[in-house]
């Protein structure tokens, strides 16, 4: 460019700024500069500007002012890139993690690890030195540091699993029945309500077979006969009982209802479509061989040859109880026979039938007075409102045979277990499965294998 053509060059250039752009710093820069210095002085280098190429989003020239206008202090624009306050200092304590990417630059990685599948060209960042080559940059990988903190949340939820008491994970219960254990998991008091007590209790005397009403209740000296129940104290001894219950503590416990634990030695039955296999029914414990030999030795169980055993653990930490129930009469006979061990209990008695109770008013000197004479009957009480409790003494065998066998319903509640109690039920074929009845062959094949007594729990 000519010297003679510079003065035009900057007079062209402050008005086109003029109009451009009146709200721009330089340019009120130049209005005050304008009155006092000619034309032919007037030139962006004198004044310390420097005019850009590039225009602006606006469309207009982008006037930058030198360094030395801006002041000492102004700091120094560097290449773009991710800014130092996003990276994070190595720690000697956690694996080597890769620094945190500016804010611009996460969302096409966010969006590929956690839906796996590749965004399009315009979502990947990229820097202008690489637009400019015509590179693109690849997608920063993400940090691993929320991957450590799940795997850390994850071992430690493991850990509490572990270290939960076990008796958390015993719950069998299904249905409507509830234990201290689904109870507290849950929360509150049960959605359902417990059978409500009957009105009238009873209590039975082994000695004399009938049932009086308990002191302090409105049939308080009466009393009425109670069949079919038989109760034999001390049928083992204490070294037999402590030998027995280590014997079945050798043996895996499963959860059942009602807070319960039990153990099988007998069949798998299908009591609703009566169906029942043999296989993996090895017979009954080894230990229960002399049980079985001396129930022989009483009148009422000369001719009772089990063909199922199921042990039952009762403790009070856990809520364990058995709702009043009737055993199955279409494979199991005529009697029921359960051994108690460890602690006394109260078996509870009800029947759901309609109908009467004739009472007799026990004389005085009772029990030993009503068995020499039975007086005449003066008092009824309906059958749904009595409940009989039967006293089990601490190995003592009960006996369940006619009306207490098939019609009235027996139970032990959860407020009659003081202590652990185990006992051990002991059934017998019904007729059908006996010599003469329709299933004698199974019958027969089901007893050799019971009395084998080479079980384990099922």
């Amino acid at each position: 460019m000519r010297r003679w053509d510079r003065p035009r060059l900057a007079g062209s250039v402050s008005s086109w700024l003029l109009e451009r752009s009146s709200s721009c710093s330089c340019v009120r820069r130049l209005r005050s500069l304008g009155s006092k210095c000619s034309e032919s002085s007037f030139s962006p280098d004198r004044l310390g500007l420097r005019i850009l190429p590039s225009r602006s989003l606006l469309g207009r020239p982008r006037c930058i002012s030198s360094r030395a206008e801006r002041g000492p202090m102004a700091r120094r624009r560097g290449p773009r890139g991710p800014d130092r306050r996003h990276q994070r200092r190595p720690s000697p304590l956690l694996p080597s993690v890769a620094p945190r990417e500016p804010r611009r630059w996460r969302r096409a990685s966010l969006v590929a690890e956690t839906t796996g599948r590749k965004q399009p060209a315009d979502l990947v960042p990229c820097g202008p030195r690489a637009l400019a080559r015509g590179l693109q940059l690849p997608a920063a990988p993400r940090p691993a540091a929320p991957r450590l903190r799940l795997a850390r949340q994850d071992a430690a939820m493991a850990a509490a699993a572990v270290a939960a008491p076990e008796v958390l994970r015993e719950c069998g219960c299904k249905g409507i029945r509830t234990c201290l254990i689904c109870e507290r998991q849950r929360g509150g008091d049960p959605p359902w309500q417990h059978p409500p007590q009957k009105t009238h209790r009873f209590i039975y005397y082994s000695d004399t077979g009938w049932a009086v009403g308990a002191e302090e209740s409105d049939f308080e000296g009466w009393a009425f006969p109670f069949p079919g129940v038989t109760v034999i104290e001390d049928f083992v001894t204490r070294e037999e009982e402590a030998e027995m219950v280590q014997l079945m503590d050798r043996e895996p416990w499963k959860p059942s209802q009602s807070g319960r634990r039990k153990q099988d030695y007998g069949p798998k039955v299908n009591f609703r479509k009566q169906k029942l296999k043999t296989a993996g029914f090895r017979g009954l414990p080894s230990f229960s061989r002399e049980v079985v030999r001396r129930m022989g030795l009483y009148p009422i169980l000369e001719d009772f040859r089990p063909v199922e055993q199921c042990n039952l653990d009762y403790c009070p930490e856990r809520g364990s109880a058995i709702d009043p129930h009737l055993d199955d009469a279409w494979l199991w006979g005529e009697r029921l026979v359960s051994l108690n061990l460890l602690s006394p209990t109260v078996l509870s008695m009800s029947r759901e039938a309609p109908g009467s109770l004739l009472l007799c008013l026990a004389p005085s000197g009772f029990p030993e007075a009503l068995v020499e004479g039975v007086m005449a009957p003066s008092r009824s009480v309906l059958c749904q409102e009595v409940e009989v409790a039967v006293p089990l003494p601490c190995r003592s065998l009960l006996v369940l045979t006619g009306a207490a066998r098939h019609q009235w319903k027996h139970a032990i509640h959860r407020r009659h277990i003081q202590a652990r109690r185990v006992c051990a039920t002991f059934r017998e074929l019904s007729a059908e499965f006996c010599p003469g009845g329709k299933q004698q062959e199974l019958g027969q094949e089901l007893l050799q294998i019971s009395l084998s007594f080479q079980g384990r729990p099922m």
